[in-house]
């Protein structure tokens, strides 16, 4: 699981980078010939893009349940598309094997979403956990100083309008 940072923690990740939100429905649950290889094909790709450093590919977090949803980070959306198209990858066979079986049909909903996200443009925070999502992808820094509120961490602020201080404590 990693070590959890019992502190407020920021992310960093210079750069633009991608967003993108991917996953699947269970429509018919009985239905598992349908369903079963989708969710047996996203971990081989994660693994294929996490061998190669030079794919792009910065990290994921998944989540399941009827609907599922994985997030991942990209360095760039040319990377990302060069990925969906590469004939010798396991996403364009899987993609096309999916097309086949299911298509159209109701059985499997899958789904995307495609976030460009322009340097610093972004903010996040994390408290007594470990090392995720964006901050598992980038760089994982204490939220103090500039970093302490939200409106610092976008650049909009000197950190100081944060309602409650790093300790705990009000700041009135």
């Amino acid at each position: 699981m990693g070590e959890m940072f019992a502190r407020r923690m920021t992310a960093e990740l210079h750069g633009d980078f991608v967003l993108f939100l991917i996953g699947m429905r269970f429509n018919r649950l009985w239905k598992v010939h349908k369903w079963l290889p989708v969710v047996r094909s996203m971990p081989r790709m994660i693994r294929e893009l996490a061998e190669n450093p030079d794919s792009g590919f910065l990290g994921s977090e998944t989540w399941f349940g009827r609907t599922t949803i994985m997030v991942q980070y990209w360095r760039s959306f040319d990377q990302l598309e060069s990925y969906a198209k590469d004939k010798s990858a396991e996403h364009l066979p899987t993609w096309a094997a999916f097309n086949r079986k299911v298509a159209s049909n109701g059985d499997v909903g899958i789904w995307h979403e495609t976030y460009l996200v322009r340097e610093a443009a972004y903010e996040c925070v994390y408290n007594n956990m470990p090392r995720f999502g964006l901050a598992k992808a980038g760089d994982h820094i204490p939220a103090t100083g500039k970093k302490e509120s939200a409106m610092g961490r976008l650049g909009l602020s000197d950190g100081d309008d944060a309602p409650i201080g790093i300790d705990g404590r009000d700041r009135d």
